[in-house]
């Protein structure tokens, strides 16, 4: 049997429903043959059954049987899952069922007697029909829960233009931008729109987190008796992302001996195990990041200027937070709700005057900062909103506008340590209040829950 009619693997499941023994016996070996694992049933009572036990992922059916319509089982079928292919066995002068048939929901219809041949091949179309289908829905799903958010206009562009470099051949992308601003999601992103995402490995190696000593070893594998702790050969980073993508995250922190050895795996996508001889490729997309600022690293020589001129292929900035205002209300209520299924809470929203805060703080931490922030306020929130005094003083501060700032003392131009000063109102509060922890709450605006936490925050269990 020739490829164009071997069904690729991992070998599909079909179920063959006919009332005429040979056919049934015809079908099965023929697709058997192929590389097909086959199910048969000679009435829909029996085909139902094999239904409760495990899902095909084709159909072919006979549109007459002694039980029932197998255009009406074709419609509950459709029902249960719309993307079923399903082929349909009709006798020749028939070709109305089959009409209706594919009016219904059927993929394609052969007539009585048919060529197997032909059968085969169109089944085979069938199944990867469904394969692309199921392959595009996977891929809009992680796109979609990979991006919750893409309210402002920064935003979109941004995903769309990562998603044509995904699906582009660039072998290596860079991505630049402040810290918090969703660089490894964007390295994700790159990696599902590659059509990889599912199946392949996304292997991320966190450039600022593994020590000097260990890095080359972890990012290129070592050899058996490479080094003393070298008890048996293992395989590197590097290697294990084949067929998928190695992200180097702050690889604006490598140290200079390994910026050396990744400017040779770059240029010539081979490198080495740490005491080995064999030469090994890179079969993976690359994607770096870095917040730093790597022509100024260059210019201060802690970055190797052809090192940098080799990541920048196709080079990616993530816009700030602050420069996407439309996704912080919507990124913040998706964060909420993310907390609330976690933490059981019954915290519902954001007070009018919180959103209003939120919206207007600068969020120097980015996207982290937000986060970080609602699972503070979820936590200490007393109601089912959240008020400006269970935000974290920074972005209470920060956010307030005229109204909010009226009356308060202003900002002194060396700045302030908002922990020292909030520590030192709640020893005030509690002085005041003679070590009442509800009068010091009320002084401050505050609930029990909060002025408790700061309490223990700042280790002043002595003061109550």
């Amino acid at each position: 049997m020739t490829e164009a009619y071997r069904f690729p693997d991992p070998a599909p499941r079909i179920l063959v429903v006919d009332d005429e023994r040979m056919i049934r016996w015809s079908l099965r070996s023929s697709f058997e043959d192929a590389g097909a694992a086959v199910e048969e049933a000679a009435t829909l009572e029996e085909a139902r059954r094999r239904l409760q036990d495990s899902w095909p992922d084709l159909l072919v059916l006979d549109l007459r049987l002694p039980d029932g319509s197998g255009l009406d089982f074709l419609t509950e079928v459709r029902y249960e899952d719309e993307d079923l292919p399903i082929l349909v066995i009709t006798a020749f002068g028939s070709l109305r069922g089959a009409v209706e048939a594919m009016q219904a929901g059927a993929y394609d219809y052969v007539a009585k007697p048919f060529d197997l041949d032909d059968l085969l091949l169109t089944a085979r179309r069938a199944l990867e029909t469904r394969g692309l289908r199921r392959m595009a829905d996977l891929r809009a799903r992680n796109l979609g829960s990979l991006w919750p958010v893409a309210e402002s206009p920064a935003t979109r562009e941004l995903v769309d233009l990562l998603q044509r470099i995904g699906r582009s051949g660039a072998s290596t992308v860079l991505l630049t931008g402040e810290t918090g601003v969703g660089k490894g999601l964007a390295a994700r992103t790159l990696h599902a729109a590659s059509g990889a995402g599912g199946e392949r490995p996304f292997i991320a190696v966190p450039c600022t987190s593994i020590p000097e000593s260990l890095l080359e070893s972890e990012l290129f594998g070592h050899e058996k008796g490479a080094f003393t702790d070298a008890r048996e050969s293992k395989r590197g980073l590097a290697e294990l992302a084949w067929g998928g993508t190695l992200f180097l995250d702050e690889v604006g922190d490598l140290p200079p001996a390994i910026q050396a050895k990744m400017l040779t795996l770059l240029e010539d996508r081979e490198f080495r195990r740490v005491g080995g001889t064999r030469t090994l490729r890179l079969e993976a997309r690359v994607v770096a990041a870095t917040h730093r600022d790597l022509e100024k690293e260059v210019e201060a020589g802690r970055f190797r200027a052809d090192l940098y001129y080799r990541l920048k292929v196709v080079p990616v900035e993530i816009p700030p937070l602050r420069e996407r205002r439309e996704d912080i209300l919507p990124l913040a209520r998706h964060f909420l709700q993310q907390f609330r299924r976690e933490l059981g809470v019954t915290v519902r929203d954001f007070g009018e005057r919180a959103a209003r805060v939120l919206e207007a703080y600068s969020w120097p931490g980015n996207v982290r900062e937000l986060r970080n922030a609602v699972e503070r306020a979820v936590l200490l929130a007393p109601g089912e909103e959240i008020q400006v005094a269970d935000l974290p003083p920074e972005v209470a501060a920060g956010g307030a506008g005229p109204e909010e700032l009226a009356g308060l003392p202003a900002l002194p131009p060396a700045g302030v340590d908002l922990e020292a000063l909030e520590r030192a109102w709640v020893i005030e509060a509690l002085r005041r209040s003679r070590g009442n922890r509800s009068q010091a709450a009320r002084l401050l605006g505050m609930n029990r829950d909060q002025i408790r936490y700061r309490i223990e925050k700042y280790g002043l269990q002595d003061q109550v």
